[in-house]
């Protein structure tokens, strides 16, 4: 019969829906993500909260149109619509009527004109004859479980028996072309047709199902039938032979003679033969079997008890460790400590006066430093030096505790730790272990490495370390660890006090100029192809290489220049335009183009309100100026992206010259009536630290006097309130930064006299240094005419402002 009208709207928002279909009288759940589809439901909530469910034809589509879209779909009442957290909309509907879609209009959502599908009378005769037929295949396809019974009951429930093959059509895994055809056959005789012919079709495929499912069982019980037969075979065989063991116990006997011969403690020795006896008893085809058979091969194959012969030759050493690296002093000499221990400890355990274990253990060293000097490499020099074995292990990003202890054999895949495969792979138990990155490890919910080192890097734990998968101990104090960290201040506390620190400070010029020299060229050359006698470059371009084109504390960057440079010879004489090349200060540009740094310079005279700091980063050190011009206004304005220790130095000089103004002939009145502008050049680098305080108050004092500071002093320390010069960090990398730029004059804390030390003799008698305790001391030096200019009544105080500006040099976050 007909059905009544339903007054849907002519024009409805369209949701596109993939891989399935909607039937009238269905109440459904559909999940929109796409905006195409979030933007029709909002509009037709915003209507008449009607919409159009139509499927496409390729689901594959994210962004259909009107072509990809089926002219039949289903109009459906929007009943709810709830939006969730992660943008998407759930929708539940109401499919009311199929309907025929006149036009398709494009937008930032689909519209359609639609029209309701009527549907024509049928022969009741037929239809009843139909339904009948219908209600019997499906009891037949419910019975073979492909539907669920909540939807058995549903489908039966049915009085209707259009809605009844809807729903079958619905719940059944039919193909998208073959549900939307049954949504298209609006005649109900016509559609029981189309659904019956697909229900046969479902039907064979089941019974082809089944038969498969048969086949397969009785393969199974086969497969388990030969199983048992080769089993009762082996028995009889094992009878027949006299009781002699079969293959797996030849296999388990090999195993027991490797770790006969390995020599083991009674405790360890007594684990790993109960589980070759499991081995023994087991079929080895068995799971459990090869993850013994792998366990065993592990434990016989490391080095319980084989060590490589130190070489205690000290002086033999020296020239190794003199050969592979240049500078490095502090290092090299700590490494000639331990030969030297540890030959007197051998000797001494000659004559017995000490046990072995005494003159096995060995340090654990942390080099901590910059990137690039040298922290890894000395690392294999000194295994070299040594006669041992070396190992690198990685620990930058490590974020699981197993990673250092292993994994327990309950796992699949379960393995050792990286140092029990160190071990192995060194094949000694007494090899050199760099822990590369200590200070990179992480932490998860897997357990914290870091805290598995504990036990590693403790000398009166680690002989009896257990690892998780070998489940027994191993003696690692004879291992020579060291570790290397970039910021010591990230290692855990406890690990640290486990460890001796060596720091690599950065390379000065000179230092980097040998290196490039003795073993940068020469690897470069032959890494691209070139003979010594083709290219050579001169001292003057080797130095101008280190300061205008590379900004570090180690050498990586300078060997990558120094390979372009001749990357780009190689490139002339190949291709036959010169023959050898000589590599000037002149002719860098030619092949590494503009300098990239430029190192800051001294003024070239006398300045008022200008004075010259100075400070370091990790690549180096290098001066400042710090700016100070007097305005009228009032208050204390600071730029130069100063950090909040440089912003309280500023201030504290301030008071500092508020406290002292009667004595340094300074109108108090003229200060509180002003606007004192300080201004540190080179804006767009974040500066940080107390040891501006010096330049600081000789800036502040210089434009309120009009006295100039001189030009060829730079100072370094940190001022108090009561006009103390407190010691600073780096002055070597401050000093040596300084003589780059031409600065004849340091002012610095007495308190750091003895940082001159690790200054080379040659430099510092270049450069003449003024120890100071107080500010009047700084002050004495850096103002022109000194102290007692300062302290003279002068004609006028009208303060001049700096008459240059230094341009803004770039690079990396200073610390002064």
């Amino acid at each position: 019969m007909p059905t009544e009208n339903l007054n849907l709207p002519k024009i409805v928002p369209v949701c596109p829906v993939r891989g399935s279909v909607i039937y009238p009288t269905m109440v459904q759940h559909i999940d929109a993500s796409r905006s195409i589809s979030i933007n029709a439901i909002e509009a037709a909530m915003n209507a008449e909260k009607v919409i159009l469910i139509v499927s496409q034809k390729d689901k594959d589509v994210d962004d259909p149109k009107g072509a990809d879209l089926y002219d039949v779909g289903t109009a459906c009442n929007v009943l709810r619509v709830r939006k969730n957290p992660d943008g998407t909309v759930q929708m539940l509907v109401s499919a009311v009527a199929r309907v025929k879609v006149g036009k398709y209009t494009e937008g930032d959502h689909l519209r359609a004109s639609i029209t309701e599908l009527p549907v024509p009378a049928d022969d009741q005769v037929e239809l009843q004859a139909l339904s009948r037929e219908l209600r019997e295949r499906f009891e037949v396809i419910a019975g073979n479980g492909k539907i669920s019974s909540e939807s058995v009951q549903t489908i039966n429930g049915k009085d209707d028996v259009g809605e009844m093959a809807d729903h079958i059509a619905f719940n059944l895994d039919f193909k998208l072309e073959d549900k939307q055809a049954l949504l298209e056959a609006v005649r109900l005789t016509d559609r029981i047709r189309t659904l019956l012919t697909l229900l046969d079709t479902e039907q064979e495929v089941q019974a082809v199902q089944a038969k498969i499912r048969a086949q397969v069982k009785e393969e199974i019980d086969k497969n388990q039938r030969e199983y048992y037969l080769r089993e009762q075979m082996k028995v009889i065989q094992k009878e027949l032979q006299g009781g002699e063991d079969g293959e797996e116990g030849d296999e388990a006997e090999v195993f027991r003679a490797k770790i006969d011969a390995l020599d083991l403690k009674p405790d360890v020795k007594k684990e790993i033969d109960r589980e070759v006896n499991r081995l023994a008893r087991m079929h080895p085809d068995a799971a459990e079997a090869s993850v013994i058979r792998t366990y065993l091969t592990w434990v016989t194959e490391l080095p319980w008890n084989e060590r490589s012969e130190d070489r205690l030759d000290v002086e033999e050493a020296a020239q190794v460790l003199d050969e592979d690296h240049y500078g490095l002093e502090k290092v090299k000499d700590r490494v000639l400590e331990f030969l030297a221990v540890r030959r007197l400890r051998k000797e001494r355990a000659e004559r017995g006066e000490l046990s072995a274990e005494d003159v096995n253990k060995g340090p654990i060293l942390v080099f901590t430093g910059p990137p690039g000097v040298g922290k890894t490499s000395i690392a294999q020099s000194i295994a070299k030096a040594l006669g041992r074995k070396y190992v690198r292990i990685a620990l930058g990003g490590a974020r699981d505790e197993s990673d250092i202890r292993g994994h327990r054999r309950t796992y699949i895949g379960a393995m050792p730790g990286r140092l029990i495969q160190g071990i192995r792979t060194a094949g000694t138990k007494n090899p050199v272990i760099l822990l590369d990155e200590v200070d990179k490890l992480g932490s998860s919910y897997q357990g914290d490495p870091s805290a598995a080192l504990l036990e590693v890097l403790d000398p009166a734990q680690n002989q009896n370390f257990t690892d998780h998968y070998l489940g027994v101990a191993f003696d690692l104090s004879e291992v020579m660890f060291i570790a290397t960290a970039n910021y010591p201040e990230q290692i855990p506390a406890a690990l640290m006090d486990r460890m001796e620190v060596i720091d690599f400070s950065s390379y000065i010029e000179q230092e980097k100029l040998e290196i490039a020299k003795r073993y940068l060229m020469p690897r470069q050359l032959t890494q691209n192809g070139l003979k010594p006698n083709q290219i050579s470059f001169t001292d003057a371009a080797l130095e101008r290489l280190i300061s205008h084109y590379t900004r570090e504390a180690g050498v990586r960057n300078l060997e990558r220049e120094i390979g372009t440079v001749a990357r780009k010879v190689a490139r002339r004489i190949a291709t036959g335009e010169v023959k050898r090349v000589k590599v000037t200060d002149k002719e860098l540009e030619r092949y590494l183009g503009q300098a990239r740094h430029t190192p800051e310079t001294e003024n070239r005279e006398d300045m008022v309100g200008v004075s010259t700091g100075m400070f370091y980063t990790p690549v180096g050190g290098d001066i400042l100026f710090v700016e100070t011009s007097i305005m009228p206004g009032k208050g204390l304005v600071l730029t130069g992206q100063l950090g909040d220790v440089m912003k309280e130095s500023a201030r504290a000089a301030l008071t500092y010259i508020k406290s002292n103004a009667e004595r340094f002939h300074i109108d108090r009145a003229r200060i509180d009536d002003s606007e004192i502008h300080v201004h540190v050049p080179a804006g767009a680098i974040p500066k940080e630290g107390p040891s501006a305080g010096g330049a600081m108050v000789t800036s502040l004092i210089s434009a309120l006097t009009g006295i100039p500071a001189r030009h060829d002093v730079a100072m370094t320390g940190e001022m108090t309130l009561t006009g103390r010069y407190l010691p600073i960090g780096g002055l070597k990398e401050k000093v040596l930064g300084a003589r780059r730029a031409g600065i004849k004059h340091i002012i610095m804390p007495k308190a750091n006299e003895p940082d001159l030390r690790d200054i080379p003799v040659h430099l510092r008698s270049s450069m003449r240094f003024h120890p100071a305790e107080t500010v009047d001391q700084v002050l004495d030096v850096a103002l022109v005419g000194g102290l007692k200019a300062l302290e003279t009544p002068r004609a006028g105080e009208a303060a001049a402002p700096p008459t240059k500006r230094r341009p803004a040099r770039r690079g990396s976050g200073a610390s002064a």
